[in-house]
């Protein structure tokens, strides 16, 4: 019966195996003992058997004895068998192992992208938050947040955070059912209840019985019910964390009430330019590929999805099949998206769809007919011209409603944040795909594109819109015959371009009209013939007469933004209609005739700002006199207004700005504010004033503002010692918000105490700025009997104002300030995120270590030349015994901190204290002087013998940059003992004019700095070494294994710099990530790389070294064999640059070989000790470099004399130098030398010139009178730019028929720098065809630079530069020519003149002079210019 059963088992778990079940461990514990015991009873009674069958008294008589013994054994073994095959009677001996979430992006797919990182970082730090049940990540669809979320339920099983991780799918109809079944599947569970409520509570008690577990739900549209599926959010004794994706915002914060959310952007342009060339292969890169490939990848968008898709179909294809995509791609249909996977198109096609009303449909296609980062106001104009919000009368309800629509559109991820919160996005493929949904009534040309000719008037005719966003249109038709067009929208590239009188013509429903960067002197005369226009708008517009618009009657919308006028005819009064009316920034807007304000008695919105100040004075109405502020008493409507008024004289008495909602008044000769435009127009009313009195004395409607104002500048005070009584402070400051205060030299306070009530007052200002406030002594002065000069100081702050909204404080040029704030009053500052001070001279204490634990909320610290500042952070006396035990002190989101110009700081606080600071992220610190470390031990005048700035007392775990510069008295910058984590995180350090440093990283620190990427080191007099791999009795590479990340190394003007890397360890210290060095002026320096870490630098791209001592650039190896050949790999390196090395004799000391596949730029100057170029290879290479191997790859080099000597003896492929585009030929001391010109021969692609440190007495000859030489020019390239520099004998350029000519025929750039001797250019008339930029400096004896017949010929120079030459007279000279002729220089734009000590005149000939495109002229340093 065991047997039996034994094989029952077997074969149940034969067939669990099969279903890929495990079996339980006591099913196979049982099944060892049923064989054991089977094996062995078989066994013993077998032998028991045989015994028996033997029989007694010579085979006579049975075995008695063994047969009782068998029957014996019978019975036990049966009591043994019945037991076991009790225990074999399995209900079921197999389980199924609980599913895992399946991840099939591989994390390397993730790690290519940066920019997801931070977002990635952020949401793990959600995860790990306790008190954070609900997380939400959004994003448009094929964005990649999927992908993130995988990656986030890696990193969370690989930490453990959770017992238990389960994840779903939602999909956009959500089926209950199957949510449940995943999760269900994922737990381990199986459901026996039928019933939707009967599964939701069997998977809730199953979930519950998890400690911690995450619970990820995928791709939510909609609100889900949480219960229904069966996830609770935990209680007491579990915690629950729910992880949700979604593409729409208010899903999640709204509906599912995500305590949290996260948006997932598109991929940066770079990365995803390099996830597209991984998937689409490096033959994307060719020359004929690559600028079509760039173009395909933009028009994935960063979207994720698209670019897999796009880039593996398109992967080893022809150029003919990625053109083709591109076209499709370029226009935007639903039948051209077969590039775009179709699951990207629908996902927004059915977003579109979705939406919950037309508003919020035609809004998304107006914006994606209107251009990227669109300004909201511009969006505004259309709407409303467009009648889009039917039934919404005034323009402040559409605002309102418009912004409703937008900010769900952003939700729905269809529209993106701009650049500014005045403006708003779209995604390239979002638009798209809303174009290609309105493609049959709409014409869209962008940048891009190039319009030969207009489509058919069949076409046009269904035409609803048209927008022309900067296209190639060589001229608009005499007609354009649109008539159910309503919106007509031109960005012209050619400011010139013309519009037909008779345009407009057949457009007879046009509601919209908007026209930017354009020159009409007139308007076209069918303008006028527009009945139905209700916005008309120019944007940067040169605009002459414009009296039609006064036709267009219906007209409610008219802006001139930033547009050229002079005058606002009168014929605007007859718009009767107009509701906004817009003359922002027409700087040229002289005249507003009288009548024409009070005329348009509907006007809501008057835009007056940057531009008109001519206020007229009330009742002048005479010709030539001005509309006056009186005018706008008459406007009813007027809900808006921005208006610059010089004075508070022009408003007159019982004028009322009772009525305005939202505004920007200037009341100040000054337009100039360092608020931010942007910023400010986030509040709807802010009042900029001048002071000539006291608040209470001030004109009633200037009050009136004042009272309702959220943002106040107060940009002068003129005799004024306080701006208003306590008493005043509910009236004026009760809506203030943002409030800024300079230049007021009399000022002692802010606001004056009446009485002597004790009271507290309490300021919502969210900003305050205080400065040029030479006497202020307290912002509020206390009653008589008090004074704000305490025994410690003036204070700026006490315990009378309070300010528990303050976010951002500004401190500059108080000077009378001792203390900012009393320690007790200071716990009203809680919110306070930004503390900005400078040039408070007379500042002592900052903060006190009692304020810190009120400083939760500081993100930017930054103080500067404030010069009896100690100590950053003090101990308060009259509280140190209360604080004494609290000896840490914690900034948790600070995030930066900038110290400059605190010429008595020895410390951020003392060393009784431990500081962290777990946020922080920048760290600057400047000219301090007497700083003796980040944390000090004293305030002794002594310098300590080994001064350490960063000790173990201070927490920098987050830190990525630092700079510190000017500080005198630091040796060294990391103690051996650093606090746990500080500074592991750190990315760039610059370390700039430290006088007694001596290196910068020790030993015993090294392999804290792994994820250093940026290191620059310049002007430290003393340093010694930058990496010191040994110490004394200490061989670092026995104790580290260090990896370092640095990518960038830029050491400058180190004169006792002996070593980079100090010479010798093991290898075990790698530098492999370094891609750019650069070393300049260190003399002291003789070998820049050992051995073990050149070896290495396989991804070096970049390697400069000017003015230094160098001997070798990579130490010998020690540990090998003189007869080894070693080889260097620089398979990435590009450019090489060596200047000025008099001691460089070779690359490495012994036997070796170099290769340099990437090299391309190649600039060698005054390295007389070493051979650069060589012929052929030997084993033991002698010359840096080999002319075969490396020439071809050029597009950059320089020869000595030397060199082209050597290459002109040689027999070279004609096509060795095809690639060079930059030549630079120098060093040809020789004074008989003759310029080199048939060598150029041999670079028929040569575009760029340089001639340097040369003693040729001329340019112009041949090497040779033979006539073959003359044959030659024509094989000579002609080059687009050249530059003489330092050719010191050198005293006319040209000649007649010299081969420069035929050189120089296309040149678009001529520099001529430091040619001592030369007189005179010397030009030929051809020369000047194509010349654009023509620069001369340090030419001493040059005394003119053109002559006037040939200055005739310089039309296309567009700059000309002339500084330095001690002897130049004039620019045109005359020669005695007396005849009279107007000189043109009709693209000049730039014209600099500097430091010409001789110069008289431009040109002193009787010539008219011209200069129709002058932008920018430049005249210093002439002083005899007349």
């Amino acid at each position: 019966m065991l047997k039996d059963e034994r094989d029952r088992v077997l074969l149940d778990v034969d067939a669990a195996r099969k279903n890929d079940e495990n079996i339980y461990s006591e099913v196979n514990t049982w099944l060892a003992k049923a064989y054991t015991m089977i094996g062995s009873e078989l066994k013993e009674v077998k032998g028991l058997e045989d015994e028996a069958k033997n029989k007694c008294f010579i085979g006579l008589c049975p075995n008695f004895n063994a047969r009782y013994q068998l029957s014996k054994k019978a019975e036990e073994g049966a009591g043994a068998v019945d037991e076991l095959l009790q225990q074999g009677r399995f209900v079921k001996v197999s389980y199924r192992d609980v599913p895992q979430p399946v991840v099939d992006v591989p994390p390397k797919d993730f790690d290519d992208f940066n920019s997801r990182k931070v977002v990635f970082n952020d949401i793990m730090e959600a995860v790990k938050d306790p008190n954070l049940n609900i997380i939400g990540v959004y994003g448009m669809p094929g964005v990649g947040k999927t992908t993130l979320v995988e990656e986030v339920i890696r990193q969370v099983k690989a930490d453990k955070l959770f017992d238990s991780v389960v994840m779903a799918a939602v999909t956009q109809t959500p089926d209950v059912r199957k949510i449940q079944d995943q999760i269900a599947d994922m737990s381990g569970l199986k459901f026996e209840e039928q019933s939707t409520s009967g599964r939701a509570n069997r998977l809730c008690q199953r979930l519950k019985k998890e400690k911690k577990i995450l619970v990820v739900l995928d791709d939510i549209w909609a609100k889900l019910d949480l219960m229904e599926v069966g996830i609770s959010l935990g209680d007491e004794n579990q915690r629950c964390t729910i992880l949700l994706t979604s593409r729409d915002h208010n899903v999640l914060k709204k509906d599912m009430d995500a305590k949290q959310v996260f948006l997932i952007g598109v991929l940066e342009h770079e990365e995803a330019w390099e996830f597209f060339k991984k998937i689409a292969g490096d033959g994307v890169e060719s020359s004929d590929l690559l600028p079509i490939a760039t173009e395909v990848a933009k028009k994935c968008g960063g979207l994720l999805i698209a670019i897999r898709t796009l880039a593996t179909s398109l992967r080893n294809e022809p150029p003919y099949v990625w053109e083709d995509a591109l076209r499709q791609l370029s226009k935007p249909s639903s039948s051209n998206f077969k590039g775009v996977p179709g699951t990207v198109y629908s996902t927004i096609q059915w977003s579109y769809d979705r939406l919950q009303s037309e508003d919020h449909k035609q809004t998304l296609l107006l914006c994606s007919l209107l251009g990227h980062n669109l300004h909201l106001e511009a969006l505004l104009m259309c709407a409303m011209g467009l009648g889009l919000f039917p039934g919404i009368s005034t323009i402040e309800e559409t605002r309102n409603r418009l912004l409703t629509v937008v900010s769900h559109l952003k939700a729905s991820c269809l529209l993106l944040d701009s650049y500014n919160n005045l403006r708003v996005d779209m995604h390239d493929l979002i638009c798209d795909v809303a174009m290609s949904i309105a493609a049959n009534h709409v014409f869209v040309l962008r940048c891009e594109d190039v319009l030969n000719y207009w489509p058919d008037d069949e076409t046009m005719k269904e035409c609803d819109k048209i927008s022309l966003l900067f296209p190639s249109i060589n001229k608009l038709p005499d007609q354009l015959k649109c008539p159910k067009l309503t919106l007509f929208n031109m960005y012209s590239k050619d400011p010139l371009m013309n519009i037909p009188a008779n345009f407009f013509k057949e457009m007879k429903n046009l509601k919209a009209l908007s026209l930017f960067d354009m020159n009409l002197p007139s308007l076209p005369s069918s303008i006028s013939l527009l009945p139905n226009l209700r916005t008309l708008c120019f944007y940067g517009c040169v605009l002459g007469d414009i009296t039609l618009i006064g036709e267009l009657k219906n007209l409610e919308i008219l802006s001139f933004d930033s547009s050229d006028i002079e005058m606002l005819p009168e014929e605007i009064g007859q718009l009767t209609k107009l509701k906004w009316l817009d003359l922002t920034s027409c700087s040229n807007l002289k005249r507003i005739p009288p009548g024409v304000f009070c005329k348009l008695s509907r006007l809501e919105e008057l835009y007056v700002a940057h531009c008109f100040v001519g206020w007229g004075a009330e009742g002048n109405s005479s010709q030539e006199s001005n509309c006056s502020v009186a005018e706008l008493n008459a406007l009813s409507c007027l809900t808006t207004l921005e208006i610059h008024l010089p004075n508070a004289k022009v408003i007159p008495k019982g004028f009322s700005f009772e009525k305005l909602q939202r505004y920007i008044i200037f009341i100040s000769e000054s337009s100039d504010w360092d608020w931010d435009w942007v910023w400010v127009r986030g509040y709807s009313k802010t009042l900029k004033l001048s002071l000539q009195t006291r608040i209470r004395s001030l004109n009633n409607g200037v009050k009136v503002l004042l009272k309702k104002a959220e943002n106040l500048y107060i940009d002068e005070a003129k005799g004024v010692e306080f701006l208003l009584h306590e008493s005043e402070v509910g009236d004026y400051f009760q809506q203030l918000k943002n409030l800024h205060i300079q230049k007021g030299a009399m000022i002692q306070y802010i606001f004056k105490d009446d009485d002597d009530d004790a009271h507290k007052i309490e300021f919502q200002l969210e900003t305050l700025m205080l400065q040029g406030l030479p006497k202020l002594i307290s912002f509020c002065s206390e009653n008589e009997g008090s004074t704000s000069i305490s025994p410690q100081g003036t204070t700026l702050f006490n315990p009378k104002a309070l300010f528990p909204n303050l976010v951002k404080l500004k401190l500059y040029s108080l000077t009378s300030i001792e203390r900012i704030w009393f320690p007790q009053a200071f716990c009203s500052t809680q919110k306070l995120k930004k503390l900005i001070i400078k040039g408070c001279s007379n500042l002592k204490h900052v903060l006190s270590d009692s304020m810190v634990e009120y400083l939760q909320q500081l993100e930017r610290l930054k103080i500067s030349e404030c010069k009896c500042i100690q100590e950053i952070i003090s101990t308060e006396s009259i509280i140190e015994e209360a604080f004494r035990n609290r000896y840490l002190i914690c900034f948790p989101r600070l995030k930066t901190i900038k110290l400059k110009g605190l010429k008595k700081l020895i410390g951020f606080c003392h060393e009784d204290y431990t500081v962290k600071f777990p946020s922080l992220k920048t760290l600057e610190i400047e000219s301090c002087p007497k700083l003796k470390g980040f944390i000090h031990n004293s305030k002794s005048k002594e310098i300590p013998t080994d001064a350490v700035f960063f000790n173990n007392k201070v927490a920098f775990p987050n830190l990525e940059k630092i700079t510190i510069s000017h500080l005198r008295n630091v040796k060294r910058i990391w103690h051996g003992q650093l606090h746990a984590n500080s500074f592991s995180m750190l990315k760039e350090l610059t370390v700039k004019e430290c006088d007694v440093l001596l290196n910068i990283f020790p030993p015993l620190v090294l392999g804290v700095f792994q994820k250093l990427e940026k290191l620059l080191v310049t002007d430290c007099a003393s340093l010694e070494e930058v990496f010191q791999l040994q110490a004394q009795g200490l061989n670092i590479e026995e104790t580290y294994v260090v990896g370092s990340q640095l990518r960038e190394v830029e050491l400058l003007r180190l004169p006792k710099l002996k070593h980079v890397w100090t010479k010798y360890h093991k290898g075990n210290i790698s530098f492999k990530s370094l891609r750019q060095v650069s070393i300049e002026e260190c003399s002291s320096l003789t070998t820049l790389f050992p051995f073990s870490i050149a070896k290495d630098l396989q991804q070096l791209e970049s390697l400069t070294i000017h003015k230094s001592g160098l001997e070798e650039i990579v130490s010998k190896n020690v540990e090998g064999s003189d007869q080894q050949e070693i080889w260097f790999k620089f398979n990435q390196l590009s450019l090489l640059e060596f200047w000025n090395l008099p001691n460089l004799s070779c690359f490495y000391p012994g036997r070796h070989r170099t290769t340099w596949p990437a090299l391309s730029k190649l600039d060698i100057y005054r390295c007389e000790r070493v051979k650069i170029f060589g012929h052929e290879e030997s084993q033991i290479q002698h010359s840096l470099f080999l002319i075969e191997k490396v020439i071809p790859q050029l597009e950059r080099v320089s020869f000595s004399q030397d060199d082209i000597a050597m290459i002109s003896d040689g027999q070279y492929e004609a096509d060795l130098f095809c690639n060079i585009k930059f030549l630079e030929i120098s060093c040809y001391s020789d004074e008989s030398a003759v310029f080199p010109i048939s060598f150029l021969r041999r670079f028929y692609n040569l575009e760029i010139l340089h001639v340097v440190f040369c003693n040729f007495k001329e340019l112009a000859s041949f090497e040779s009178k033979a006539s073959e030489d003359k044959d030659m020019i024509i094989t000579i390239p002609k080059i687009k730019e050249l530059r003489l520099n330092m050719l010191n004998n050198i005293r006319h350029l040209w000649k007649q028929d010299s081969p420069l000519d035929h050189v120089c025929a296309s040149l678009k750039c001529l520099e001529v720098w430091e040619c001592d001797k030369l007189i005179s250019l010397g030009f030929d008339h051809s020369f000047f065809e194509n010349l654009t930029t023509l620069d001369i400096w340090k030419c001493k004896k040059m005394t003119e630079l053109i002559k006037s017949l040939k200055a005739q010929s310089s039309m296309y120079l567009v700059t000309i530069r002339i500084r330095e030459c001690e002897m130049m007279r004039e620019i045109i000279s005359s020669n005695g020519d007396e005849t009279s002729y107007e000189i043109v220089f009709k693209a000049l734009k730039h014209l600099e003149l500097h430091c010409l000590q001789s110069l008289t005149s431009f040109c002193s000939g009787n010539y008219t002079l011209r200069f129709p495109s002058l932008e920018q002229v430049i005249l210093s340093q002439c002083p005899r210019m007349k």
